[in-house]
């Protein structure tokens, strides 16, 4: 009897909630996918662009020094993210930026998969609408292969970041890779995935 309780409570145990897919994820699925293959004409949905990966970077040039303020602004991009950064170091050395080849110099995360999407989200639903007097973001800062630049001055408009314990106004830049081949590919791709630009 008691070889039997165990025999289920471990099968119970093996058992798995489903994992419902990224709100952003469905809805490219379903509205994106088909709207961008009339629009250019692709014969196939593998021709169709998406995301392929979020990356996300922030300095550290005046606390390079600063062990504390390091770990504080590393532990505020994994709140944000949802995923431990990686620490960028120098290649080499610069005197007059007081830079010595192997210091860390900056904080790096890339976030592919479910943990992209769900940024991706958080950022055009959430954080972006909450900078001070927004009225969109530009729709020129694509590099010409199909991917996206963006600047934020602030981790405040993150939810997660709570002004009291925020120690400096950090800012962060933000590159959303895509799959696309061309700028105007990519800008339909993010403009119907709900990226505020400027009208």
């Amino acid at each position: 009897m008691a070889e039997k309780k165990t025999a289920a409570k471990a099968a119970k145990n093996t058992q798995t909630t489903p994992v419902t897919a990224s709100r952003v994820k469905t809805y490219y699925d379903t509205e994106v996918v088909p709207f961008l293959m009339k629009k250019f004409g692709y014969q196939s949905v593998m021709q169709v662009p998406k995301l392929d990966k979020i990356v996300i970077n922030t300095g550290l040039g005046d606390i390079k020094d600063n062990q504390k303020s390091m770990q504080i602004t590393e532990n505020e991009l994994k709140l944000i993210t949802g995923q431990k950064p990686i620490y960028r170091k120098a290649t080499k050395s610069v005197a007059n930026f007081k830079v010595r080849e192997g210091m860390n110099i900056g904080l790096k995360v890339t976030l592919r998969g479910r943990r992209m999407y769900d940024f991706f989200d958080k950022l055009v639903s959430i954080a972006l609408p909450r900078v001070r007097d927004f009225r969109g973001v530009s729709d020129k800062a694509f590099d010409g292969r199909g991917n996206y630049a963006l600047g934020l001055k602030e981790q405040l408009i993150f939810p997660e970041i709570t002004y009291d314990q925020v120690e400096k106004i950090r800012g962060m830049d933000v590159c959303i890779v895509t799959t696309a081949q061309t700028d105007e590919e990519a800008r339909e791709l993010l403009r119907a995935l709900g990226m505020p630009f400027k009208k």
